[in-house]
This record gives C-alpha cells, structure tokens and sequence, in this order.
C-alpha cells in the first residue's frame, strides 16, 4: 500500500488497512483509485473505501443507509449533508472480524445488484428578476438560455446573483446575454 495514500491521514494505519484490503480482497469487488485512495467497485459502481484518520480507520459504504446493520456499527459522520453513507470504524487491529466484515460486504453486493439508491435532488433553478425580464423581452435569448442545461443556467444565474452591488449584476448580465446568445456557457473555456 503506499505511504502517501490520502485517506491515511496519519500513516499510523497502515498494518491495520492492509487487514482490511486483505478481507476485501476475498470479494468480488474491484480495487480502483478514487479521491487519491482505494475504492472498491461492483460492476463499476463504488460499494466501499477505506481510510485511516488521526483516531480511527475505517470502511465506508457508499450506500450502507441500505444495510440492516443489526450489530449497529454504522454511523453518518456527517447528518446535514449525507445521505446514502455510513461508516465502520475501528481503534485497534483487534475491532477487526473478518467474518462480520464480509457479511457487511456480502450485503452491500446484494444492494448494489439490486440497484438501491437514494436518488439525487433536483434543485430548482430560480432566475433572478434581472435576468427574468431580459428572457421575457427577448424570445432568441430566452430560446437559447432554455437550450443549456439546468446545470449551466445555474452558472450563468450564481455569476450575476453573486455580485453585491447591482451595477456589477448589470455588468455581469450584459456579459453573460452576450455569451448565451453565441450559445457559450459561462465556464465552457475551462471544459476542454
């Protein structure tokens, strides 16, 4: 395993991670690289990783809010913004037990070929009154604004929104009519 491994925040895990890599390995999944350290894929969507950090090591499951989790070793590190997550931390080499970690990897395989997901929110695109009007008095514009995706309208909207004075907002919206009317999205240069 190597030294700079970005998930082994310390490298005072790296005997311990090694176990672990040695259980997974007893799967089907297979090892990849993502995010600078190991991920675990089945059929080429992510199941786990597994990570050391300054108190603890651990596997993640990417969609352990799925597994039954009888033994309650599963937490959500973080409430506010994760979902499908769930972790297995351990202290010590001794927390390892191959045979529920298996079971735990068995599960989240069942999961994955039965294609559970929490599915992405949707967020709503809400266009400011400035550029609101312009798209009414325009039809060419508001044509070829509704042709982006959400995903670059929402570029386009936070560009000109997240200016505080309003003669920088009409700056920015001069600038931005320009670019949606030649059919360029706001960040396409760095899109190569």
């Amino acid at each position: 395993m190597e030294k700079d491994n970005k998930w082994n925040k310390t490298n005072q895990w790296e005997n311990e991670l090694e176990q672990l890599h040695a259980i997974i390995r007893k799967t089907p999944l297979v090892e990849t690289t993502k995010w600078g350290g190991p991920v675990y894929t089945y059929n080429n969507k992510n199941v786990l990783g597994i990570g050391g950090f300054k108190s603890y090591f651990g596997i993640w499951f990417y969609n352990g809010v799925f597994l039954k989790d009888e033994k309650k070793l599963l937490i959500n590190a973080n409430e506010e913004n994760t979902k499908s997550l769930r972790q297995m931390r351990f202290n010590s080499v001794n927390e390892i037990d191959e045979k529920l970690i298996l079971a735990y990897i068995k599960e989240a395989i069942e999961i994955e070929e039965k294609g559970l997901a929490i599915p992405k929110e949707k967020k709503e695109t809400i266009i400011p009154e400035l550029l609101q009007k312009e798209l009414d008095r325009n039809l060419e514009l508001s044509s070829k604004f509704n042709s982006f995706s959400p995903y670059k309208q929402r570029e386009f909207i936070e560009y000109i929104t997240s200016a505080k004075q309003e003669k920088t907002q009409m700056t920015r919206l001069e600038k931005v009519i320009t670019m949606i009317l030649e059919g360029r999205g706001l960040n396409d240069k760095y899109r190569a």
